[in-house]
């Protein structure tokens, strides 16, 4: 392992759920407005996962007042605070593209059942 695959070990969290694509997420994410620093929570559907290790992102699309809205997050990022699994979603592939074209009840998804 070299050098920086230490640093970067340091600093991947460990306190994050198990994420899919199609899983409904809530990310807390804190933002700086001016001199100011809150916790804005932004609710979707997660439609890609990228990367791995220090690097892994997903990209979330919510509906907001009829405009689609993706915003892609750092997992590993200090800036999110934390990430909750609120339904998790069936998808049969990786990456959710098919969604931007669909609105209303056309964009969710079946719930998942999970094993216990």
């Amino acid at each position: 392992m070299n050098v920086l695959d230490q640093v970067a070990a340091d600093q991947i969290r460990t306190d994050l759920p198990e994420l899919a694509p199609g899983d409904t997420v809530r990310v807390a994410a804190r933002v700086v407005e001016g001199g100011k620093e809150r916790v804005q929570v932004f609710e979707g559907t997660v439609m890609r996962l990228r990367g791995g290790g220090i690097t892994r992102s997903i990209t979330v699309r919510k509906i907001a007042s009829g405009v689609g809205v993706e915003r892609t997050f750092k997992v590993n990022s200090p800036r999110i605070d934390k990430i909750e699994v609120v339904r998790h979603g069936e998808a049969r592939r990786a990456q959710l593209y098919f969604l931007r074209k669909r609105v209303g009840k056309a964009a969710s998804l079946r719930e998942r059942r999970v094993r216990q």
